[in-house]
C-alpha cells in the first residue's frame, strides 16, 4: 500500500499530515536516561523514544523518520494540543484530568511505575515516615507535588516542596544539598541518580506513595490516530508474547500458529484497518523489536539503570503487562 495515499485511508487528520510531511514529530522528555535521551553522540535512547520509532516504522517502514522534540513537564501538554508534535511520549502518567479536561487520549501503558523518594545514605532515613519536617525537591507542572500532598497529609507529617520546571534544576539542587530528598517516579529516581556526583551514596526508599502508568497520548478528536499510536504498542507487546523477536522476525512468518501469521500480516491484512502497509507489525518489530527487547535495552539488568521487571513483565510471567488481541 502506497504510503502517500493519506486522506482516502483510515488513520485520521494527523496520518495525513505526517505522510505529508514525511515524518513523525515525538514529544520526549529533556534527558532522562532510559525512558528518552540523547547519547553521546546525539542519538536519542530510550524506552519511550523506542514508541516513537515503533510508530515511524508502522507508518513508513522505517523507524529513522521521528524529529524528537524535547519538552519539559510543564511544557508538554500545550505542545501536543497545539499541535507542535504528533505524539507525546514522555514518561506521563495518565489520570483522569489529562485523560479529560486537558483534551488527550492516552492510548496504553508503556511502563507501570510508581512514586518514591530518593535520599542520602548518610541521613540514616529507612521511610518516607523519616521525612517529616524534611524539604522536599521536585519537578513543577507533574503529579508529584500532589501525591506527595496527600501522603504527607494522610500520615500526619510536615513537609516542604521546592519545585523546578527542569528536571536537570531539581537534580542539581538536590546533589546541592538543598533538600533532604527528591520526589518523582521511581523509575525516574533510577535514572537521575545516575547523574549524581557520587550516585553509591544515595539510595531510593521502599515505599511506592502512588500509581503512575505513564504511556503515550494524542490529541482527543482524531480516532483514527490514536487507533495508530495504541495497536503500535500492543503490536510490541504481543510479539514478546508469542516469542517474536527482531532477530527471527523473518523465520516467524512461516510460522504455522495463526496469530503469529495474523500479527505479521501473513494471512491478513489488519493493517488496513488502521491505514497502514499490511506489513506494518513486521516493520515495528524487525527494525525496534518486541516489548522485552526494547525494556531490556534501555532499563534492564545489563544497563545502567538496572530496573527488575516487576509489573513490567507480561501477564504471563507474573506482570501485568498485556496486549489486546490483534485480529
Amino acid at each position: 500500500m502506497d504510503a502517500g495515499q493519506g486522506e482516502g485511508r483510515s488513520g485520521g487528520r494527523t496520518l495525513a499530515a505526517v505522510e505529508r510531511r514525511g515524518e513523525l514529530v515525538c514529544g520526549v522528555s529533556q534527558g532522562l536516561p532510559g525512558f528518552s535521551n540523547p547519547d553521546n553522540e546525539g542519538n536519542w535512547r530510550g524506552i519511550d523514544v523506542d514508541v516513537c520509532r515503533a510508530i515511524a516504522a508502522a507508518i513508513f517502514g522505517d523507524a529513522s523518520r521521528v524529529r524528537y522534540r524535547p519538552l519539559s513537564a510543564k511544557d508538554r501538554f500545550t505542545a501536543l494540543q497545539s499541535g507542535e508534535i504528533d505524539v507525546l511520549s514522555r514518561n506521563t502518567t495518565w489520570t483522569l484530568t489529562r485523560d479529560t479536561v486537558l483534551g488527550l487520549d492516552f492510548t496504553g501503558v508503556a511502563y507501570y511505575d510508581g512514586q518514591s523518594f530518593m535520599v542520602r545514605r548518610d541521613l540514616g532515613i529507612s521511610s518516607v515516615r523519616d521525612l517529616d519536617g524534611a524539604t522536599i525537591c521536585a519537578n513543577t507542572g507533574t503529579t508529584t507535588e500532589l501525591n506527595a500532598a496527600d501522603y504527607f497529609r494522610t500520615h500526619g507529617l510536615d513537609y516542604k516542596m521546592v519545585v523546578f520546571e527542569k528536571t536537570d534544576e531539581v537534580i542539581a539542587a538536590y546533589d546541592a544539598g538543598r533538600c533532604e530528598a527528591y520526589t518523582t517516579d521511581a523509575s525516574g529516581l533510577y535514572a537521575e541518580r545516575l547523574k549524581l556526583r557520587n550516585p553509591d551514596e544515595h539510595m531510593i526508599l521502599p515505599e511506592v506513595i502512588s500509581k503512575e502508568p505513564l504511556g503515550p497520548a494524542v490529541r482527543q478528536g482524531d480516532n483514527g490516530w490514536g487507533d495508530i499510536v495504541r495497536w503500535t504498542l500492543f503490536a510490541m507487546i504481543e510479539a514478546e508474547e508469542f516469542g517474536i523477536t527482531s532477530e527471527n522476525v523473518d523465520e516467524m512468518r512461516d510460522s504455522d500458529n495463526p496469530q503469529i501469521r495474523r500479527l505479521l500480516g501473513v494471512d491478513s491484512s489488519y493493517g488496513e484497518n488502521l491505514g497502514l502497509p499490511r506489513d506494518w507489525a513486521y516493520q515495528i518489530i524487525s527494525q525496534v523489536g518486541n516489548y522485552g527487547e526494547t525494556y531490556e535495552r534501555n532499563l534492564g539488568k545489563n544497563t545502567p539503570l538496572g530496573i527488575p521487571r516487576g509489573m513490567n513483565a507480561l501477564w504471563s510471567d507474573g506482570g501485568i503487562m498485556y496486549a489486546m488481541p490483534v485480529r
